[in-house]
């Protein structure tokens, strides 16, 4: 359990989270390559992502040759960015009335939905997904696989928010740093919430459903409608 834990959970080039988002972004090349030779160009939707993971995973030259544009929506923007390829926008991407339905090609999500605050925020999000193009791509953590991604510990997500929140107060956890106080904590703690595939496959009814398997555990929930 210890070395999938250190696999699932490092950020080095060759670990298997590594790994994973790479096989991902396989599964979005196909779709854009799709809707490339359909149409000869992509308009994107990235709701809360960011240019870095376009490049990161992302063959350039493939990016390039299909004619994708990719408008990012987070919260803030600190930053414009000089690259034609992007466009980032300040907004929130549980309601985007500025933009009419099929406003793109593909709305695409990675470890973004259980972010976004609670089950009504969450229909919300899944909402403007389905509405925004005619194919989405969305990948979530899974609730019940063991290790929990953000906090990095085995079974942190099945404990309640009170017993979370006080292991927040005595240390640091994964990404979140010890907490000065209760208010941080349980900030914290409600900013991840992960779905099961019940859920998941509620808010997104019509797409396919290519989940991540590790060891035989599914790590993540991923959602295609192509």
């Amino acid at each position: 359990m210890n070395m999938i834990f250190r696999q699932v959970s490092d950020q080095n080039p060759d670990s298997l989270a590594t790994r994973f988002r790479r096989a991902r972004a396989k599964r979005v090349v196909e779709v854009i390559g799709k809707i490339a030779a359909e149409k000869g160009s992509v308009r994107i939707l990235d709701l809360g992502g960011d240019p870095g993971y376009w490049d990161r995973l992302f063959d350039r030259a493939f990016l390039e040759a299909s004619s994708v544009h990719v408008t990012t929506v987070n919260p803030h923007v600190w930053e414009r960015s000089a690259d034609p390829m992007f466009e980032l926008i300040e907004g929130d991407a549980c309601d985007l009335p500025n933009f009419a339905d099929d406003s793109f090609d593909l709305t695409h999500s990675n470890s973004v939905i259980e972010h976004v605050g609670d089950w009504k925020k969450m229909e919300a999000f899944a909402r403007e997904s389905r509405r925004l193009a005619p194919r989405y791509y969305v990948q979530t953590p899974y609730f019940w696989f063991p290790i929990e991604p953000h906090f990095s510990a085995v079974g942190f997500q099945w404990m309640p928010e009170q017993m979370r929140a006080k292991a927040l107060l005595k240390r640091k956890h994964g990404w979140s740093d010890k907490a000065e106080d209760m208010g941080a904590a349980m900030r914290d703690v409600q900013d991840a919430r992960l779905l099961d595939k019940a859920q998941f496959r509620f808010l997104f009814p019509d797409a396919a459903y290519p989940d991540e398997t590790v060891a035989g555990f599914t790590k993540s929930l991923v959602a295609i409608r192509s």
